[in-house]
């Protein structure tokens, strides 16, 4: 397994360490619901050094890139980040990754565990067009720090950068530490935040100085378990679960995602997606359930005796105080406030459907 150059770290703080897309990573260091609420209450700190860090560059890196997502490449402005999704001729997922446009070309962040096979498809796909790849994901770190008080704990390291001017899904470069380091704003846990890139060596030292900092705050650090519920509560794809190569990004409920613009050109999957979004067969929806037992991936939904759906992901919420779940459904299942049942090897259990999100810091 790969590590990060954090692995020391995570060990002596304690965390313990799953296999993760290839990489051995801390799953948690203390209760998940815990790290849980001290993100959504405070601030924590990730290591996402797993995470595929990838450069294009030369005179048709934008154009390439139009050409393998679905989003709109060319109308993304200098220092913007966008969301969008690989996908095959069909129009189902091959990845889903962050787009940042650079004055100089393109930088991405995809999967941990699809970063080779995401590069492989991209190099395969160059065509005659002139664009360079270049993969730093081992060359550089990267560190999320999530949560309300994120923006006061950062501010104390990099004392010099207009953190309060950088807007959401935007990044610039600025001192952190007295590196210089890449910084956005965007962040997988529904929370305000910063991520962090900069030369790998220097991780561990930028890692005790962003703990030391936000001490006062309880800033903790947070492993992948809480990582998935803070996601999964903010209703954010997971790949793999909600997205994969038999899910489109449509029924995904990713349209924002997707431009069919004539001004962006043909991509791989344009086609198929466009005969999707004329008519769907399903939905992803959220479903809540009180009772005791929490919905995990595959389990199927029924109305009485008709299956309707199934899960792709489920955890307890702490925000909600119930279980929760994401889950695709029949378009006439779909409606807020539907009852289902969950099945869990012939045992039933009450669920209710609901829109994505479940929690939003906008209307908390």
């Amino acid at each position: 397994m790969k590590q990060t150059t954090l692995h020391e770290v995570h060990e002596r703080a304690g965390g313990k360490l799953i296999e993760f897309g290839g990489w051995h990573m801390p799953v948690q260091y203390g209760p998940i619901l815990d790290e849980v609420r001290c993100v959504r209450e405070r601030v924590g700190l990730f290591d996402l050094g797993h995470m595929g860090r990838v450069f294009f560059g030369g005179p048709d890196a934008v154009a390439f890139l139009d050409r393998l997502v679905t989003n709109w490449v060319g109308h993304i402005p200098v220092g913007s980040i966008r969301y969008a999704v690989l996908c095959r001729e069909d129009g189902n997922a091959l990845d889903d990754l962050l787009v940042y446009r650079e004055e100089q070309g393109v930088y991405a962040v995809i999967n941990a565990s699809n970063t080779e096979a995401d590069l492989a498809w991209m190099r395969a796909h160059t065509g005659e067009l002139d664009v360079t790849i270049e993969d730093r994901t081992e060359a550089t770190a990267m560190l999320a720090l999530q949560g309300p008080c994120s923006q006061e704990v950062l501010s104390r390291v990099a004392p010099d950068c207009d953190l309060a001017g950088l807007g959401y899904y935007k990044f610039t470069r600025g001192v952190v530490c007295g590196l210089d380091t890449h910084i956005s704003r965007t962040g997988y846990t529904g929370e305000d935040g910063f991520e962090l890139s900069f030369p790998a060596a220097e991780a561990p030292r930028v890692w005790a100085a962003l703990i030391a900092a936000g001490a006062p705050e309880g800033l903790r650090p947070i492993g992948l378990g809480a990582r998935d519920v803070l996601r999964l509560e903010a209703g954010m794809a997971l790949y793999g679960h909600e997205l994969d190569g038999e899910h489109n990004p449509v029924e995904a409920g990713l349209g924002f995602a997707i431009s069919f613009k004539a001004e962006k050109g043909d991509w791989i999957g344009r086609e198929a997606l466009a005969a999707v979004k004329a008519a769907p067969t399903k939905k992803l929806m959220g479903v809540t359930t009180p009772g005791p037992r929490i919905p995990r991936q595959g389990q199927r939904l029924f109305r009485g005796e008709e299956e309707v759906g199934y899960v792709c992901s489920g955890a307890p919420s702490p925000t909600l105080e119930t279980n929760i779940a994401s889950v695709y459904l029949g378009l006439d299942a779909a409606e807020p406030g539907t009852a289902l049942e969950v099945d869990f090897k012939g045992k039933r259990q009450p669920c209710t459907v609901q829109a994505l999100p479940f929690f939003s810091r906008t209307r908390k």
